[in-house]
């Protein structure tokens, strides 16, 4: 069945494209929103970042290729249902001008295509625990983070003129935008080779879940493609329309969230890094006021996070059962 291995790496390239283009607001939304750089010079900036992050380590790749279910447990075609999934959710969000989290689009749909497969029980049970534990954390990390290291650059920079602080953390801002581009390459662009890797297991080729270069590599460049692209409309809402920044909360909240994204990605813990960018953000705008925040934006960003994981669970589901009938 080579064909269907194909047509699972064809998709996982999609799904990480489509992973870029959504989550290319992460990296630059606020640097586009404070002009710090124009937005193509961002998203060219943060797609080579993102290409440079993905080959950080393979620590998230071994996670997600083992601690959702046994690849030796699943064929190609539950591979294929979840990325197909995952795929149609995130070019749904992103044309909706809603940031999602990737992560809980795969997760929930590798979660329902196996559950059509072979039932509850074969799921890896502890290895979802680690795995929910770290994607429910980090963004309540992302409003600590954001809000204590916005309060410490306002303590000491707090009665400097905004002339000064915004040409000086504006600067900066290009090496928060720079790591926040590297640390989500670092984490997203894994989860996929993870995935094929998965596959690859599954379907034979490799004896273990140990990620070939040549994933690597396609995974990097897929990630960097879509984020080249560029979601605008989701680069809108996290930039502008949630809170109005200045280059030193971007910096702020680009630094709180590359701090724990590379933490996870070191420990080998999928997090979500829109979750964590975009409740940063919230803890940033939190020390301004809290009406700051644009909290009906902010509403409709967490619902939409809300939905993803069981949904796409729900819709991987289907289309499994349908490709098993298929194939």
């Amino acid at each position: 069945m080579h064909e269907l291995l194909i047509l699972v790496i064809v998709l996982a390239i999609l799904f990480d494209i489509s992973n870029g283009w959504n989550d290319s607001a992460n990296a630059i939304a606020t640097v586009v929103s404070t002009r710090v750089l124009s937005p193509m010079k961002a998203v060219l900036f943060a797609a080579g970042m993102n290409v440079l992050g993905a080959f950080f380590s393979t620590s998230v790749a071994k996670t997600i290729g083992t601690g959702i279910v046994d690849p030796k447990a699943i064929t190609d075609s539950v591979v294929a249902s979840a990325l197909l999934s995952g795929f149609l959710w995130n070019g749904l969000m992103t044309l909706m001008g809603l940031p999602v989290s990737a992560s809980h689009a795969l997760i929930g749909s590798l979660i329902g295509a196996s559950v059509a497969f072979g039932g509850i029980g074969i799921l890896n049970i502890a290895g979802l625990t680690k795995i929910f534990t770290a994607l429910i954390t980090s963004p309540f990390l992302g409003i600590i983070f954001g809000f204590i290291f916005m309060k410490i650059i306002l303590k000491f920079f707090g009665r400097r003129s905004p002339r000064f602080v915004n040409r000086n953390f504006g600067r900066l801002q290009l090496l928060s935008s720079g790591f926040m581009a590297f640390s989500h390459g670092s984490n997203d662009a894994q989860k996929v080779m993870g995935i094929i890797t998965m596959s690859l297991v599954s379907g034979g080729v490799l004896g273990s879940v140990d990620v070939p270069f040549w994933v690597v590599l396609i995974c990097a460049l897929a990630m960097g493609l879509g984020t080249a692209i560029g979601g605008w409309r989701v680069i809108k809402t996290l930039g502008v329309h949630m809170l109005k920044l200045e280059p030193v909360h971007g910096f702020a909240a680009e630094t709180a969230a590359t701090a724990i994204i590379l933490g996870a990605s070191s420990l080998g813990l999928p997090v979500s890094t829109t979750h964590v960018i975009s409740t940063s953000i919230m803890g940033v705008g939190a020390t301004k006021r809290l009406s700051a925040v644009r909290w009906g934006i902010a509403q409709k960003i967490v619902m939409a996070w809300v939905l993803t994981l069981p949904l796409c669970a729900v819709f991987a589901w289907l289309i499994s059962k349908a490709m098993t009938a298929i194939f």
